[in-house]
């Protein structure tokens, strides 16, 4: 199993960005596929699980503010950051099971 992370950036405080999870190799679901982000010298912490078509689980600190949508023809999970702040400066990760993406970083300026 492959995942591929892209859309990090920099952008100012109350900006938006999306991220986007493409999916490959022996897998053929895109559910439980999550965003974890890491901030600098802080713990890796789940941002958002996609669950399926209209079910996702996205944890307090984002909820609000970030939503998660999935193609299961292109096998992508986006990422849809909106009213960034700059707490949420971290790289971003997806997941599958034991599976890792390379992470992308964002940046949020004050």
């Amino acid at each position: 199993v492959q995942l591929q992370a892209s859309g990090g950036g920099t952008v100012e405080a109350g900006g938006s960005l999306t991220l986007s999870c493409e999916v490959s190799g022996n897998i053929w679901t895109i559910r439980g596929v999550s965003w974890y982000r890491q901030a600098p010298g802080g713990q890796r912490e789940l941002v958002a699980r996609y669950l399926g078509p209209g079910t996702t689980d996205i944890q307090g600190p984002v909820k609000g503010r970030f939503t998660l949508s999935g193609d299961f023809v292109k096998m992508t999970v986006d990422l849809e950051m909106e009213r960034l702040k700059p707490e949420d400066t971290a790289v971003y990760y997806c997941n599958y099971d034991d599976y890792w993406g390379q992470g992308t970083q964002v940046t949020v300026s004050s």
